[in-house]
């Protein structure tokens, strides 16, 4: 499976100084024009260098995808990789290409991370009214990726579930594989599809592993405003993952302010052993009913559910629990409510 869109726009200069600089460049990523009805061919090599062209066409929004059968001899990587993989299309009589990053789990996965990306790694501050919500908008107009704030701890504490620092290459050839990381890591989020490449530079930047990304199509309607459109795209996205990775088990990351803990809980109750940990970092506001009825749901099933506000306290679990970056996540989990018991 491989989504994608295709827009008019200028490409990202993330590296520009200056407030002025920095607002033309987020307009001109934020506010870049769909292109509808582009035929985009996708090229994918084999091990043995066969290759195999697909074609399909953008939608009236600009996005395409493919879902491409690999039939024969196509085994997965020993280790989670990112596979090589070539897009095309055709603008006026030229002939146009980019190379594209396929995160494809390793034979040896067992397990891959489902992670929240606003208030789960990055801090926007948006719970508490609507002001806070301009003014986190107003962070992304005048902020470049390397100036946003990083969730204390955060880095190091994917880093010790399974994280690591490879990094897709443009200059590989089509159906090559670069390491990725220890385990395949899959980010959801409300934030628009605009903010793709704003949200892989703040990863960078903060050397947080990388991942596929599952964003939204923005609208001011109430299809995309709104708390419950959150939970109702994360529901989704977290549905196609596990549909399509039948053999992985999950460990989930969230927070409490966009509907993670309802969506966390819906996959819970429908695919209980799939569910290796959810970890939700919470913030000052008490739970909603809501939430706490999807705490209740989740402990009902047995599943391993940590609550806390510092991922410095988790990184404190994992030394204490002796865990390598390839432990199995639920250690980590049963460390940390052993301990919790413990100061309690």
């Amino acid at each position: 499976m491989l989504t994608g869109r295709t827009q008019r726009s200028r490409p990202p200069e993330f590296g520009q100084a200056g407030r002025w600089r920095t607002f033309r460049v987020m307009i001109s990523q934020f506010f870049a024009s769909e292109v509808p009805g582009v035929a985009v061919t996708l090229c994918i090599t084999r091990a043995d260098g066969e290759n195999f062209d697909h074609e399909t066409l953008s939608d009236d929004d600009g996005y395409f995808r493919f879902d491409v059968p690999l039939e024969g001899d196509w085994p997965y990587p020993p280790q989670t990789a990112w596979e090589i993989v070539r897009l095309g299309w055709t603008v006026g009589e030229k002939r146009e290409s980019v190379i594209g990053n396929v995160l494809v789990p390793g034979a040896d996965a067992t397990i891959g991370v489902i992670s929240d990306i606003d208030d789960t790694i990055i801090e926007t501050g948006i719970t508490g009214g609507w002001h806070n919500v301009v003014r986190n908008w107003k962070r992304i107009f005048a902020q470049m990726p390397q100036d946003r704030i990083l969730v204390e701890g955060a880095d190091v504490f994917y880093g010790a579930i399974g994280g690591g620092l490879a990094v897709p290459s443009n200059t590989q050839p089509t159906g090559s594989h670069i390491r990725a990381t220890h385990r395949p890591f899959f980010y959801i989020s409300s934030s628009p599809w605009n903010l793709f490449s704003y949200l892989v530079a703040f990863q960078q930047s903060r050397q947080l592993p990388l991942g596929a990304l599952f964003l939204r199509n923005w609208g001011f309607n109430r299809a995309t405003i709104g708390k419950k459109s959150h939970g109702e795209h994360k529901q989704r996205s977290i549905s196609e993952i596990l549909d399509h990775f039948p053999d992985l088990r999950f460990a989930f990351i969230g927070d409490d302010t966009q509907g993670d803990l309802p969506a966390f809980a819906e996959a819970v109750a429908r695919e209980p052993e799939r569910i290796a940990a959810v970890f939700i970092r919470t913030t000052e506001k008490k739970l909603s009913e809501i939430e706490l009825d999807a705490k209740r749901v989740i402990e009902s099933f047995g599943v391993p559910l940590w609550l806390g506000n510092s991922y410095a306290v988790g990184r404190d679990f994992l030394r204490t629990a002796g865990v390598a970056p390839h432990g199995e996540t639920s250690r980590i989990v049963e460390t940390v409510e052993s301990r919790a018991g413990e100061e309690a």
